[in-house]
């Protein structure tokens, strides 16, 4: 589904469901250029879907007050959160006491038992990918892989060292991490090509193609799929 459509659905069904009148009116309001560039460049690319994510979500803090978060990501009851910052509101134009309100957001959020990652604004074109890779890091923490029981020990640490790696990685890498012979971490590797749980990449010379079938013997890099294809 194209993002224009997935954006359209998320928004009506979002205010459908809305009985708050505060965040009713700012979802009507629409969300700001940050946030729909954020789910239109890294969001909706990474993730493939908006499942379990609530824009303007209200939040009580400890003083008895309201705040508002850009972004929550609650699957399953979890509580984490996604902060869009702008380089002249967060940083360079900011006032002494907005500075010191963000820093208690930040620490009233954490007291509260909310993840909370901040994204600058600028990286969306200046470092795109390593946003998305970031995302899927985040969403790692929350989601399952639904194969998991159709997986031996070695794939699914094969899996999580993926997660936390944040870039491509060869055959020699996964072998030094698992302390398993280069041979055998690239059986691993195209195991899980097959399974659909790794892909190569293709930012880097590869040698590994999507049949799962070699093409030279050098190191090959892979990604975690798109976590809308994880259950």
């Amino acid at each position: 589904m194209k993002f224009e459509r997935a954006f359209e659905i998320i928004m009506a069904s979002q205010l459908a469901s809305e009985r708050n009148a505060p965040r009713r009116e700012k979802l009507e309001r629409g969300l700001g250029h940050g946030e729909t560039e954020f789910l239109r460049k890294e969001w909706y690319p990474a993730i493939g879907s908006f499942d379990h994510l609530y824009p303007e979500c209200e939040e009580r803090d400890f003083s008895n007050g309201y705040r508002y978060l850009d972004f929550a990501y609650m699957p399953g009851g979890a509580k984490a959160a996604i902060e869009i910052q702008g380089y002249a509101t967060h940083a360079r134009d900011i006032e002494l006491w907005r500075f010191k309100d963000l820093c208690m957001r930040h620490c009233l959020l954490g007291l509260d038992d909310w993840l909370v990652m901040p994204l600058a604004y600028p990286a969306f074109a200046e470092t795109p990918k390593q946003c998305q890779q970031l995302i899927l890091e985040f969403v790692g923490k929350f989601v399952s892989y639904s194969n998991s029981d159709a997986m031996n020990g070695f794939e699914l640490e094969t899996v999580r060292f993926a997660r936390r790696l944040l870039q491509p990685f060869s055959p020699s890498e996964l072998a030094a991490h698992l302390r398993v012979s280069p041979r055998h971490a690239r059986n691993l590797m195209r195991s899980l090509c097959d399974k659909q749980v790794l892909m190569v990449s293709l930012s880097r010379h590869c040698s590994f193609n999507f049949s799962g079938k070699p093409l030279n013997s050098e190191s090959y890099f892979l990604f975690i799929r798109r976590m809308g294809e994880f259950g």
